[in-house]
């Protein structure tokens, strides 16, 4: 098969590789007819964690059954599936819980809780940028579409069921948004347009969006946002002016530690203290932009030399009496009635789709989506060549 694989930094090519198939009797094996660049794999793409050379990118994946293992009860040859991109056994005590992001059984790695399809440090599974994907535990991890599903059209809608559109959801259930409250989202890539879609939906009365890529911040206007260019306003000072020095209600946190400041320097740290002095007094911050133990070639060397850690703003955050969220989204929790949101017409996540591209295409993708190139906000590709 034909499948997207990491030769190292800013290096990834379509090469003829061994065919996934099933290798175990709970497995289904998918033909992948849509698939996504998601911006977290960026940080793969540019060496920036210890993904293994020869291994295949992609955890947004959408497809066709094309086979099943004999103990697989429920999913069926010719379904059309969306699969979180976490991989979870369903059984575990997290996993009962609805914990599926820290699955206790699908991480070989004693150290680690949870596993992804072709993602760093989330186990051996490969990914499904590619023709083919082994799912694991099928019947617990295919979420089942509806017919119309085998149109493209409609494709770009349900594959953002793998991951951003849960992702944004889960921002801001991690900080806990009511109907008629505002929310301040930091970060205007493909989560956080999700997060202000789903805010949107919720009924939330405000959001300000803050990012510095123009075309970014268009799409966020767009889905009902106040957009906030942090290379020109203030962030924290608009939003004091916005709510008579009050604070957003609620805040989330959609970029991760590759976060810039005006002049386009990396601080880790930055959208974190931002976001603690933008949020109200008793206010709540949801956290899902990635954040890595170590990356050895960030230039802040707090974050380089010391695990990952950041100059927090703790005692502001503690003065305030704040609370945080952080965390991977269990897909699960949230992909059925998400997808009841898309049939029901109530969502419509693909607005933030610029590009779709053949596999073939897959580096020229790559290349342009790391420039944050003007105009290229979401990458989705077909594996069939959009057949």
């Amino acid at each position: 098969m034909k499948a997207v694989v990491y030769d190292g930094p800013r290096n990834v090519n379509v090469k003829d590789v061994p065919d996934a198939r099933i290798e175990r009797p709970t497995d289904a094996l998918v033909k992948i007819t849509t698939t996504n660049i998601c911006g977290s794999d960026l940080h793969m793409y540019e060496g920036r964690t210890d993904f293994e050379p020869g291994r295949i990118f992609g955890h947004e994946n959408l497809g066709e059954v094309v086979a099943v293992g004999d103990a697989v009860d429920k999913v069926r040859v010719g379904d059309m599936v969306v699969l979180p991109f976490n991989i979870s056994c369903g059984f575990c005590e997290n996993c009962e819980r609805g914990l599926t992001a820290f699955c206790l059984n699908t991480n070989p790695d004693p150290r680690m809780a949870g596993a992804a399809y072709g993602f760093a440090d989330m186990g051996p599974y490969n990914g499904g940028q590619a023709e083919l994907l082994r799912v694991p535990y099928a019947d617990f991890n295919c979420l089942v579409l509806p017919e119309d599903a085998r149109d493209k059209e409609r494709q770009r809608d349900y594959v953002m069921l793998a991951d951003i559109f849960p992702t944004g959801w889960h921002a801001t259930r991690l900080a806990c948004l009511n109907p008629g409250e505002t929310v301040v989202i930091y970060g205007s890539g493909p989560v956080g347009l999700m997060a202000c879609h789903s805010a949107m939906i919720q009924g939330a009365s405000k959001v300000w969006q803050v990012d510095c890529h123009p075309d970014r911040l268009a799409l966020a206007e767009r889905a009902g946002a106040i957009p906030i260019n942090f290379e020109q306003t203030n962030p924290i000072d608009k939003i004091m002016e916005d709510t008579g020095g009050k604070g957003a209600d609620r805040g989330c946190e959609c970029v991760g530690y590759q976060a810039t400041d005006a002049q386009g320097s990396e601080h880790p740290n930055i959208t974190l203290n931002n976001l603690v002095n933008s949020v109200k007094f008793a206010g709540t911050i949801g956290v899902v932009g990635v954040f890595v133990r170590q990356d050895p070639k960030h230039p802040d060397p707090l974050y380089k030399q010391h695990d990952g850690e950041v100059a927090f703003d703790f005692g502001e955050f503690w003065i305030r009496g704040q609370t945080m969220g952080t965390g991977q989204c269990n897909v699960k929790n949230y992909n059925r009635q998400l997808l009841a949101l898309i049939v029901a017409g109530r969502a419509r996540p693909s607005f933030v789709v610029s590009h779709e591209l053949s596999l073939e295409q897959a580096p020229t993708g790559y290349e342009h989506f790391d420039k944050r190139e003007q105009g290229w906000t979401k990458v989705v590709m077909h594996p069939d060549g959009g057949r």
